[in-house]
C-alpha cells in the first residue's frame, strides 16, 4: 500500500489490483490550488449544512462518491463510514472512514473536532494507520489528538490539517503536535509505503510532504 498526501485531509491510497481512494479533495478556495489526482473512489468526510469545502470534481476518473455513513465494498476494498457528530448542531455531519485493504486498516477521521466516546472508537475496530487532524481551530487540537492516539493505539499516525504554506484556513503548526507527543526526530517522507508484515510493534509517526 502507498499513501500520498496532498495537503489538508486529502490523501490518495493505492494498492496494486485494488481500488484507489482519494479522501477529502480540497478546492482552490483553500489557497493550495486544485489538486491534480486520479482515483476510483472519492470519500468526503464533512458537510456543513449541505455545503462542503471539498469537491470530487477535482479527482480524475472516479466512479464512486461516498459522502456519508454506510458499509461498502468497491474494487476489493471494504469501506466503513461511521458517523461522528461535531460540537454544534450546525456542523453535525462528519464521517470517519475505515478502509480495509486485505486486512490493513486505514482510518481517516475527517474534520473531527472532539474526542469520540469509547463506544464510537470501538466501532472502528483495529486501526493500523490513523490519518489524524492536529491543527486545532475547527479540528482536534494537539492535546486532543494525543488523547485519541492513546485510545486507538494505532501502529502508524500520519498528522494532517495543520498550518501549511499558502493555506487560507487557520491551523496551528505541526510543531505543537510534535512537542505534545515528545517526538525528538521528524523525518519527512514523500509517501508512506507499508504492508501488513512491515507494521511497527509500537506507534510510529510518519510526516508526509504534500504533493503539489
Amino acid at each position: 500500500m502507498e499513501i500520498t498526501w496532498y495537503g489538508l485531509g486529502c490523501y490518495r491510497i493505492t494498492e496494486r489490483g485494488m481500488a484507489t481512494i482519494v479522501t477529502d479533495p480540497f478546492t482552490a478556495k483553500s489557497g493550495l490550488g486544485d489538486p491534480k489526482i486520479k482515483g476510483d473512489v472519492v470519500t468526503i468526510s464533512h458537510q456543513n449544512n449541505g455545503a462542503s469545502r471539498y469537491d470530487a470534481a477535482n479527482v480524475n476518473g472516479y466512479t464512486q462518491l461516498l459522502d456519508g455513513p454506510g458499509e461498502y465494498e468497491i474494487g476489493g476494498v471494504f469501506i466503513t463510514g461511521i458517523p461522528s457528530p461535531r460540537k454544534t448542531a450546525e456542523e453535525k455531519r462528519n464521517t470517519i472512514y475505515v478502509y480495509n485493504y486485505n486486512g490493513l486498516n486505514v482510518a481517516h477521521v475527517g474534520e473531527l473536532d472532539k474526542v469520540p466516546t469509547q463506544t464510537q472508537i470501538d466501532k472502528l475496530g483495529a486501526v493500523n494507520i490513523l490519518l489524524l487532524p492536529v491543527g486545532g481551530n475547527d479540528v482536534l487540537t494537539s492535546s486532543q489528538a494525543s488523547e485519541l492516539i492513546s485510545m486507538i493505539e494505532p501502529s502508524i499516525v500520519v498528522p494532517m490539517m495543520y498550518s501549511e504554506k499558502g493555506l487560507k484556513y487557520e491551523y496551528e503548526p505541526v510543531d505543537k503536535f510534535v512537542a505534545e507527543m515528545g517526538i525528538t526526530e521528524v523525518n519527512v517522507e514523500a509517501s508512506l509505503k507499508i504492508t501488513n508484515s512491515s507494521l511497527p510493534e509500537e506507534t510510529q509517526f510518519v510526516f508526509l510532504e504534500p504533493k503539489r
